[in-house]
């Protein structure tokens, strides 16, 4: 009971879910709104197609929409939501061997570029990022892209994946590092 009450105080999205199942449909477009680039942004950067990503984003919504019904609010909605994503991507990944994205579309350089040539260096380095990151191994790109693109804490994390927060630290430590260095070589 504790937990559900520490819930309803620090998880407005939770209570979001809640009112649309009550039946406030208004709620259901507040949810999808807020999570719509966020999420098509973690299938996009997990499976390096903006079609599959799409498709995978409409597929987790669908799924959202079907169990709403059962929901319970005793873990963060994130969490709860981000586990859906977590499961049509295993699927998927079961189905199909991964494909490593050449290109980020997501990677467009910032309006206060102060020239072409920062600017396409900028580009470069994202596109450079965004191919190191695509060819990470499945649990480590996923652990990286749940803590920086969701914000998603360890235990969120390690909920998500159905692992340990040791494991998560694990994956996150090694991903960083397979970056780090990737990065610091296309640098050199």
């Amino acid at each position: 009971m504790a937990l559900i009450r520490f819930l309803e105080n620090t998880d407005p999205w939770g209570q979001l879910m809640l009112a649309w199942v009550a039946g406030d449909e208004q709620a259901f477009a507040q949810l999808y709104a807020h999570y719509r680039g966020e999420l098509y942004r973690f299938f996009l950067r997990q499976c390096g197609h903006a079609a599959l990503a799409e498709e995978l984003y409409q597929e987790l919504w669908m799924r959202v929409i079907q169990s709403r019904q059962r929901y319970e609010h005793t873990a963060r909605f994130s969490t709860w939501l981000y586990r859906i994503a977590h499961n049509l991507l295993m699927d998927h990944f079961r189905r199909h061997q991964p494909e490593v994205a050449e290109d980020d579309p997501d990677s467009l350089p910032g309006e206060d570029d102060n020239s072409p040539l920062q600017a396409a260096s900028r580009e470069e380095l994202q596109a450079r990022f965004a191919t190191v990151l695509a060819r990470l191994p499945f649990e480590q790109r996923q652990a990286f892209l749940l803590k920086e693109e969701a914000g998603l804490s360890l235990q969120d994390i390690a909920d998500v994946c159905g692992t340990t927060t040791e494991t998560v630290k694990s994956r996150l430590r090694y991903a960083v590092a397979r970056l780090r260095k990737a990065l610091k070589e296309a640098a050199a």
